[in-house]
């Protein structure tokens, strides 16, 4: 417990952009001494499995980073068939799902906060009212590639600045309404069912958000909630690649009303793969 005190202590003093933007100018250097070395360190730290890589030879990857992001093999992860059905959009751990009550979202055990904080707008969380959510975490052994859960049409984005917490299980446990203080970037899809939100929570040393439609989204770092509507509304099938972390960090799903329940064996802690079945179907 006193462990845990003193790191929730320093993770409100550390400063979060200088410490993230040293790790990125070390993951991004291109010397091969350097390079091989953290994906060597990375690699026995985590037992990362290279066999479902689309390019398992490590001394292809110009850096770190690139590595960290790397692209799976075609096959390495099937899509749920059921148009329907929401598929998950990145390998993970479900850290907290279920539904939406009084607009607020489980952050943890004893600890919450509101939907409309997350999204930086109360108009957009209204649109959600009596949806669902699920938060998946990112470690640093899972692939870093977000995908769309749901075919639609991307219709605009919000990025609201914030800190740079850890989102270790640990941190989510300690520090209040962490998702919420954390810089994110919120996608916003119409779908058959609704709207839909994916939401990219940026972390300390981990917060670079790179999407496919416009580039790299941080750095640098925000200092006002930014919406931007696509001058011409984007369809995605469900299972493209939409966005990746350089390096990792949390997705939140954010569900509409109209959208069925979360599949029962989605509970707390359990692993989950891109492209798996996270939804009942319609009916059920």
């Amino acid at each position: 417990m006193i462990a845990r005190d003193l790191g929730t202590a320093l993770q409100l003093l550390l400063p979060h952009r200088l410490l993230s933007t040293i790790v990125r100018l070390a993951t991004h250097w291109r010397f091969g001494p350097w390079k091989r070395l953290l994906i060597a360190l990375i690699r026995r730290a985590y037992r990362i499995d290279l066999s479902d890589a689309a390019d398992p030879d490590t001394d292809s990857y110009p850096s770190f980073n690139a590595f960290f992001t790397r692209a799976l093999k075609p096959d390495a992860r099937p899509l749920d068939s059921d148009p329907l059905a929401l598929a998950c959009p990145a390998d993970g751990a479900i850290s907290q799902i279920g539904r939406l009550h009084g607009g607020r979202i489980v952050q943890a055990k004893g600890m919450d906060y509101s939907l409309a904080e997350l999204l930086g707008s109360e108009s957009e969380a209204a649109r959600f009212e009596g949806g669902g959510f699920a938060t998946i975490y990112l470690s640093p052994r899972d692939y870093h590639r977000v995908h769309v859960p749901l075919a639609g049409r991307l219709t605009h984005t919000i990025h609201v600045p914030g800190r740079l917490f850890s989102v270790a299980p640990w941190t989510v446990e300690s520090i209040p309404r962490l998702f919420a203080r954390n810089e994110r970037l919120a996608m916003f899809f119409e779908t058959d069912q609704g709207p839909l939100a994916v939401v990219m929570v940026g972390a300390i040393f981990v917060s670079s958000i790179e999407t496919v439609f416009d580039g790299t989204i941080t750095p640098p770092y925000g200092r006002t909630i930014v919406r931007r509507e696509l001058p011409i509304a984007r369809e995605f099938g469900k299972g493209f690649e939409l966005a990746r972390f350089n390096m990792g960090s949390t997705v939140i799903l954010v569900t509409a009303a109209g959208h069925p329940g979360w599949d029962p064996a989605l509970v707390e802690a359990a692993k989950v793969r891109m492209g798996q079945r996270m939804t009942m179907a319609a009916g059920e």
